[in-house]
């Protein structure tokens, strides 16, 4: 496992716990200072970058509304269930299976993305951090 997927792992452990952003990218932020070498964090800021160039359309909506886009297919799914018992259609289950896959690798792949965000804006700050020097009062 390479070291950028190593620190997404770490992004989406954070993503579990309910708490703000801010808290969430300061205990990443500890993680990866203890874990990773600035040479490193330069070169997954730069991977992650590239991945993630600003783009509207499907991505940004999956990215922001993972469970809002998922919720269809998961409709389609309960559907073909109904539909696969009540009228005894084999065809109902198959429609109940793929709306099933389909709603869970659109949550997964926004998942996926949340957490690649959340690595590049901690990553992001980090660098400015290190790039402002320290005040004292």
């Amino acid at each position: 496992m390479s070291q950028l997927e190593r620190m997404i792992k770490m992004a989406e452990d954070e993503l579990t716990e309910y708490s703000t952003d801010a808290r969430k990218m300061e205990k990443l932020r500890r993680k990866i200072g203890l874990s990773v070498s600035a040479a490193e964090q330069r070169l997954a800021k730069e991977a992650l970058s590239a991945q993630l160039q600003p783009s509207g359309g499907l991505r940004q909506v999956v990215e922001e509304q993972r469970q809002t886009v998922a919720l269809p297919f998961w409709g389609i799914a309960g559907l073909g269930l109904l539909g696969a018992i009540s009228l005894s259609q084999a065809l109902g289950y198959v429609v109940a299976v793929a709306g099933a896959v389909a709603a869970y690798r659109l949550q997964k792949w926004g998942w996926e993305l949340q957490a690649k965000r959340l690595l590049l804006n901690t990553l992001e700050d980090i660098e400015a951090r290190v790039a402002q020097p320290r005040q004292s009062d």
